[in-house]
């Protein structure tokens, strides 16, 4: 029998309707508009695919570096989503850091196997995933974020507005 593990968004009364995710006992904000022209704090849902392929990979990374027993001392996976032009898939590109004393060998089968990812396999049966390798932290930068708003307006979706 499977086993099923499910998540629960709903909107918090008590804190104007702002939608709150929970999986078993823990709790996280989900942000973006709020049906009142706001826009609630926290990730939004892109965000949480995101985040869901980043720590996908790390787990799968940090496996298969165990399991061969590679010096990993530290993963980071850094996630970026696109949405693709009118007619071309969506795009998420996914960023590498590997630290520890690993040979070039030993970094190459590490980034292979992060296409090996069960997130990234159902992602990217829809979506492209580019992974690229990088010698430092994944270079955040707030300034070039899209917003939530921008991506709903760039779809396609009948009687559905950001607010």
């Amino acid at each position: 029998m499977t086993k099923i593990r499910e998540v629960v968004v709903a909107s918090d009364p008590t804190n104007h309707g702002a939608l709150v995710g929970r999986v078993d006992a823990s709790q996280f904000p989900v942000g973006g508009p709020d049906g009142a022209g706001h826009v609630s704090p926290g990730p939004n849902p892109y965000d949480l695919l995101s985040a869901s392929l980043a720590a996908c990979t790390a787990m799968t990374v940090r496996f298969h570096a165990r399991r061969r027993k590679f010096p990993l001392e530290r993963v980071e996976v850094g996630v970026s989503f696109r949405h693709g032009a009118q007619g071309e898939r969506d795009t998420f590109e996914r960023t590498l850091v590997l630290e520890g004393e690993l040979d070039e060998q030993q970094r190459a089968f590490l980034l292979e196997a992060a296409n090996l990812c069960p997130v990234g396999e159902l992602l990217g049966i829809s979506a492209d995933i580019h992974t690229h390798p990088d010698a430092t932290t994944s270079g955040y930068n707030a300034s070039t974020q899209a917003s939530y708003e921008d991506d709903l307006a760039q779809l396609s979706i009948p009687n559905i507005t950001p607010d």
